[in-house]
């Protein structure tokens, strides 16, 4: 069943990235990267847009954040002009996280995909591209 594999994909590639953190000596989980990522691609981006980009529930991204601010790595604001929204800024340390470990995420997918070659990696992107009806 392609749910099956799907999910043991993902527990392979989860695990292969924790493995890859701890002996880099990070403290960093995927969901934490990906928000880093996207805030340092989207300077401002609010944390509500941040949960939709990611795909994940307010809540769980609002823990994530919290957890990435504490650490020191990124930081909140509120404008007067909407004291609501939490707007999301990458300080200096964030971004020198992502500098060093957007190296070990690319040797995490190298390893997680090793039995494929290029044509194959890249069939298997667009097929689940596809299948979420994403852009490859």
């Amino acid at each position: 069943m392609p749910g099956y594999l799907i999910r043991r994909l993902h527990q392979n590639s989860q695990a292969v990235f924790d493995a890859q953190m701890a002996a880099a000596g990070f403290d960093l989980t995927p969901l934490q990267y990906a928000a880093l990522r996207v805030v340092a691609d989207h300077p401002g981006l609010d944390q509500a847009s941040l949960a939709s980009i990611i795909a994940f529930d307010r809540a769980t991204v609002g823990g994530v954040v919290d957890r990435l601010e504490a650490k020191g790595l990124l930081r909140r604001e509120i404008r007067r002009t909407d004291r609501r929204a939490r707007y999301l800024h990458v300080e200096p340390a964030g971004l020198a996280r992502l500098d060093a470990v957007t190296p070990l995420v690319r040797g995490v997918q190298d390893k997680t995909l090793a039995a494929l070659d290029a044509n194959e990696r890249a069939t298997l992107v667009a097929l689940i591209s596809k299948a979420l009806k994403l852009e490859a």
